[in-house]
């Protein structure tokens, strides 16, 4: 069985754009021998909303215009060029922009994804940035919010960072519902090659109304690759089994997850140090999803129930509510509106962010609109 490589990139992007929406608009295309296709596909989505954070501990901010709730907004390109014998070169560029400044996301250029490589009836091989599977299997599988709006699993659930650079990734092809998938980035650090090194899998089942997937990730030393040696070690182990079962009227979610490591939870890694210190971050945690999607006319209706268990000693366990809503414009369009309330214990500090922000607060309400083109 063919894989189409540009499909699974599409499925991807909305996957981690947190909603039902055609994100891509045809730019190029033409017909070549073997019913196969070249092109390249200009595709993007602009996220607006208003932030109302509540229950601040410090340096809470008013409410406010904020970028990418619900979606990262984005501007890409990808595509593919057919090569013969079944096999295509495929490629993607996709920027992250901040469209309440007009600032690019992360000060990288091209920060969401950067690759390129083959796809064949053998699977799909890329090389470049890309993201971590176990975040796609939160998101895509587990998380009825899509990791997006104040919902988002991934303010309590799993690891923090969702791509890795320099990574080379393997998708399979679909064989009777089942497909796998796995990656290695390279630590490319000039102080050891192992310490900014990841790796993950994933192996995943879904036909009808099943969808199920199994995702470890493995991150190592993740603040060493900038050239210091921190007091701790930040590595990072995570586990998940996710599902989600569509029931007709509704689809219901679940997730169990085990963390390993002190970097194994939530976390800011664009301030190491600081992140640390207020969330007071697990070693040793365990994860639990409930949610719900409930369609009703062009109404969605979500919700979701997150718990970190925490081993350690300190006990420092959170648990989160979430509910939320969608209303269908068009295919391209829609509002959302969503509130998220995290009961923190003994001393943790976790937040409640969104798609593109990881929040200040214990209590956060989104209302925005997000169109894809």
């Amino acid at each position: 069985m063919k894989t189409s490589y540009l499909a699974l990139v599409l499925m991807g992007s909305w996957a981690t754009a947190g909603g039902p929406l055609v994100l891509c608009a045809q730019a190029e295309t033409s017909s070549v021998p073997g019913n196969a296709t070249s092109g390249a596909t200009i595709y993007g989505m602009l996220d607006a909303g208003v932030v109302a954070e509540h229950g601040c501990a410090s340096n809470c901010g008013a409410t406010r215009v904020s970028g990418g709730v619900a979606s990262g907004s984005r501007l890409g390109v990808q595509g593919r060029e057919a090569l013969g014998n079944e096999v295509a070169a495929v490629y993607a560029l996709e920027a992250g922009i901040q469209n309440d400044t007009g600032q690019s996301e992360e000060g990288r250029l091209f920060g969401r994804q950067a690759y390129v490589g083959l796809d064949s009836r053998l699977g799909a091989l890329t090389l470049g940035r890309q993201y971590n599977l176990q975040y796609v299997t939160l998101t895509d599988v587990a998380d009825p919010f899509k990791g997006g709006m104040a919902g988002s699993a991934s303010n309590l659930a799993g690891y923090g960072v969702k791509r890795y650079d320099n990574t080379v990734k393997y998708v399979s092809p679909a064989l009777r519902g089942v497909s796998a998938a796995a990656i290695y980035s390279f630590g490319e650090s000039p102080y050891s090659r192992a310490q900014n090194r990841a790796y993950g899998a994933t192996l995943g089942y879904s036909a009808g109304a099943v969808n199920v997937s199994v995702s470890h990730q493995r991150k190592n030393n993740f603040i060493e690759a900038e050239g210091t040696v921190p007091a701790i070690d930040m590595s990072a182990r995570n586990t998940l089994i996710a599902a989600n079962l569509d029931l007709g009227p509704a689809t219901a979610f679940a997730a169990v997850g085990v963390n390993k490591g002190y970097g194994s939870s939530p976390w800011d890694p664009s301030s190491a140090y600081s992140s640390l210190a207020l969330s007071m971050s697990s070693s040793d945690s365990r994860d639990t999803l409930l949610g719900v999607s409930v369609p009703v006319g062009g109404f969605n209706l979500l919700a979701s129930y997150v718990r970190k268990d925490d081993r350690d000693l300190t006990n420092r366990d959170a648990n989160q509510m979430a509910l939320g809503l969608t209303y269908t414009l068009s295919k391209r369009s829609d509002f959302y509106a969503s509130y998220a309330k995290i009961h923190n214990k003994n001393g943790a500090r976790y937040t409640v962010g969104n798609a593109s922000d990881s929040g200040r607060s214990d209590a956060a309400f989104n209302l925005g609109f997000r169109h894809g083109f």
